[in-house]
């Protein structure tokens, strides 16, 4: 079978790869704030153009193999979002079953406990096979002083070829008040993942055919 040395994963057209603190994040800011008169929808503005940036940064420093995300404005209002994949590896003789991975992604890092509408399921990603997946509301630490809600959605992909090492997809988004269409398009997101050759062939899963195609890579 031929290794996986690459991935793609397809991100939306208004989404950017790699940096959000840059011009087009101001100038959307600068539209989302020219939107409203309202002094607290304009501190709710600047609050989540912060988490923005401060999510991407935090991503870089965990060695994030891809960070992108979005900062969009739609006639219903802002719309935020992030995407990043980590490569992860379990230690000799330790297996990543659900309740190994609960552990490890179910547990918000600003409050040290799971979120309570976490769920641990697994999921068929279609280019990948079965992984196992976390979603809930976490509580993230963006600085000494600053927690913010997430909403997010852990995926696992096993590495082809090997029983230890994953990739995680992580999305997440700050806009709490559409949980299920976030879920939504982050598992529409996620299912775009697929693992390439060097070629640019996909590897394929469980019987599929070998295909290629372009996304965001690493």
């Amino acid at each position: 079978m031929s290794t996986a040395q690459r991935f793609l994963l397809d991100i939306p057209d208004p989404w950017q790869q790699a940096d959000l603190s840059g011009e087009e994040l101001a100038r959307t800011r600068a539209q989302a704030l020219a939107s409203t008169d309202d002094p607290r929808q304009k501190a709710r503005i600047n609050d989540m153009f912060r988490q923005g940036r401060e999510v991407s940064r935090a991503a870089r420093r965990h060695g994030a193999l891809l960070s992108a995300g979005t900062a969009t404005m739609y006639t219903e209002g802002l719309f935020m979002a992030y995407a990043m994949v980590f490569a992860v590896s379990t230690p000799e003789g330790e297996e990543l079953t659900l309740p190994v991975l609960s552990a490890r992604l179910g547990v918000s890092s600003a409050t040290g406990v799971a979120p309570r509408d976490r769920v641990i399921t697994s999921v068929r990603v279609p280019h990948v096979g079965t992984a196992a997946r976390v979603t809930g509301t976490e509580v993230t630490r963006l600085t000494g002083d600053v927690d913010v809600k997430l909403l997010t959605m852990h995926t696992m992909m096993p590495v082809p070829g090997s029983t230890q090492d994953f990739l995680a997809v992580t999305l997440a988004s700050p806009n709490l008040t559409l949980k299920n269409e976030v879920y939504d398009l982050f598992d529409a997101i996620t299912s775009t993942f697929r693992f390439v050759t060097d070629g640019g062939v996909q590897i394929p899963a469980d019987g599929d055919e070998d295909g290629a195609g372009d996304g965001a890579a690493a």
